[in-house]
């Protein structure tokens, strides 16, 4: 009971911030990720999705914000609106509109197309001026020239260093990632433009609303390789080949792709390593034997 009138009252302060006073009639717990709480909320005025975290990181919501307000910026893919967000210790929440309807015949086309234009908005260099999350994983930030110097040194080197922490990554796999660093270079281009980046761009960080119209949700946000962002959208599924024959015909993918699609997959595989243990690690493992 003491939990529930809790989230209650978050919920009821949360919807005073968005500035909606009017009657709560529906509050319904909804599928949000493993790591929020996430909740349906209907009141007389509007319907919400509102997320909810006991002890979020410092700046854990406002980086979200961040992440969304910078890809609607460029006027390509939609994304919900922030209503409002509190970062306050033990009662930090994120309202967002609620969104709602069914994928059609062209959503992933629509996705592709939309994808390919935030693609073609760029920042001055590549990373991010504040570190983020990526899942419960602190990412490590910076702004560099050299896209192969930042994904070398605060995407893979992060990860290497998070799986020494944590007894993820030693032996033979350490010491092939720390061989695949000192070569980085013969794969990883060094001057590419630093795309606007969805950053965790996988089948569950996007979801059709009304007509079907795509929606990008969940950033951890970055400016970087396009081709990086790409090669996460293969790993895990949840995009049909029209969605990339869309995106190619507005944007079309470089002819290295292919070759060092697995090194780009590879940082999210060491994530997840990270997070959820050695159900990840023979992909890891592979990766750097194809390498190493």
């Amino acid at each position: 009971m003491r939990r529930r009138y809790s989230v209650n009252q978050i919920i009821r302060q949360s919807l005073y911030k968005a500035n909606d006073h009017s009657s709560v009639k529906n509050v319904k717990r909804v599928a949000g990720g493993s790591i929020n709480e996430s909740f349906f909320v209907e009141t007389e005025r509007s319907r919400y999705f509102i997320k909810y975290h006991v002890n979020s990181p410092s700046g854990f919501f406002e980086l979200e914000a961040d992440g969304l307000r910078l890809i609607k910026s460029t006027k390509s893919v939609s994304v919900p609106d922030v209503l409002a967000f509190s970062d306050k210790k033990g009662e930090a929440f994120l309202v967002m509109e609620w969104l709602e309807g069914r994928e059609t015949s062209k959503t992933q086309i629509q996705l592709g197309e939309q994808l390919a234009v935030m693609h073609q908005n760029y920042g001055k260099k590549h990373g991010f001026n504040k570190d983020t999350f990526i899942g419960t994983l602190p990412q490590p930030n910076g702004l560099f020239s050299s896209w192969l110097d930042y994904y070398r040194d605060k995407r893979l080197k992060a990860q290497l260093e998070q799986g020494i922490r944590q007894q993820t990554i030693k032996g033979k796999r350490r010491d092939r990632l720390e061989r695949l660093l000192e070569r980085l270079g013969d794969w990883i281009p060094d001057e590419v433009p630093p795309s606007y980046l969805h950053g965790d761009l996988w089948g569950g960080n996007w979801l059709p609303g009304p007509g079907g119209k795509p929606y990008l949700i969940d950033p951890s946000f970055l400016y970087g390789d396009r081709h990086f962002e790409l090669a996460f959208t293969e790993l895990f599924g949840g995009f049909t080949p029209v969605f990339y024959e869309a995106y190619a015909s507005e944007f079309p993918i470089a002819d290295y792709y292919e070759e060092i699609k697995p090194l780009y997959q590879l940082y999210y595989l060491l994530v997840h390593l990270n997070i959820f243990g050695k159900t990840y690690g023979g992909q890891v493992d592979a990766v750097l034997q194809r390498y190493v």
